[in-house]
């Protein structure tokens, strides 16, 4: 009797040593199970499930910090279409007027030339009231990149040919030199005022006209601005209509 007492307290010493030692354990399973929750309700979208109307008034839209008013029209794809903070926006305007694409029931499934009534499907879609094509915009935060003004002081005269050729109403054409990372563009740029306006532009070729792209910056939102390189002969409205794009996009004092 005495040992099989002296066995169920052993038994139950080594028990409650061990609910002690498992005790720790469960409490930090149980905060890893809280904090699993907790960033899970932080990160979980607290936009609305049903799709913002292409007619709706402009979305308060923040892309690192920097507060955005955007047509939902002009968001090229549907799961951008909601307010609120932004990894990324995507935008496309009709040129020469900066207004929204027509709606389209089945933008999200066409191509964008079939959209705007100038590619291969333009009989079954809407000709928008623009002939000049479309401005393309992307505004994504710059984290590691460079700001453009930097790399135009600092990085693009490292690759480019020392020639440059005149381009139209006082711009400079350089192109950049073969094997470096910018092969087969050149770099665009008012000649006398290069940071007042310059771009990279890809060269035409038979397959497709050359691009545009002329960036700028708005506290930590990176803007890119793609359009064809045709609009260089004009590049002056080309600007104004950048500087209007933007003061309605980011309005003073917002």
């Amino acid at each position: 009797m005495a040992s099989q007492a002296a066995l169920s307290r052993s038994l139950k010493t080594r028990r409650k040593a061990r609910d002690f030692l498992l005790l720790p354990f469960a409490l930090f399973a149980l905060a890893l199970l809280a904090a699993g929750f907790f960033v899970a309700y932080a990160l979980w979208p607290s936009w609305p499930s049903a799709p913002v109307a292409l007619d709706a008034p402009s979305l308060p839209i923040t892309v690192a910090g920097a507060l955005f008013e955007v047509p939902p029209a002009a968001i090229r794809t549907a799961v951008q279409r909601h307010p609120g903070p932004h990894q990324r926006i995507d935008l496309a305007f009709l040129w020469p007027s900066l207004t929204p694409p027509q709606p389209d029931a089945n933008a999200d499934d066409k191509p964008l030339d079939a959209v705007d009534g100038s590619g291969p499907a333009a009989g079954n879609a809407k000709a928008p009231a623009d002939n000049g094509g479309r401005l393309f915009v992307s505004i994504v935060p710059l984290e590691s990149l460079l700001p453009p003004l930097d790399r135009l002081r600092n990085i693009y005269p490292r690759y480019v040919e020392a020639q440059a050729s005149a381009g139209a109403d006082g711009l400079a054409i350089a192109p950049f030199r073969a094997g470096s990372p910018y092969d087969g563009q050149d770099l665009v740029y008012l000649a006398d005022r290069p940071e007042q306006f310059f771009a990279l532009c890809t060269r035409d070729s038979d397959v497709m006209p050359g691009i545009c792209i002329h960036e700028r910056l708005l506290g930590d939102a990176d803007i890119a601005l793609r359009f064809p390189r045709d609009w260089l002969k004009d590049w002056k409205s080309v600007a104004d209509g950048f500087d209007r794009l933007l003061a309605e996009l980011h309005p003073p004092g917002k």
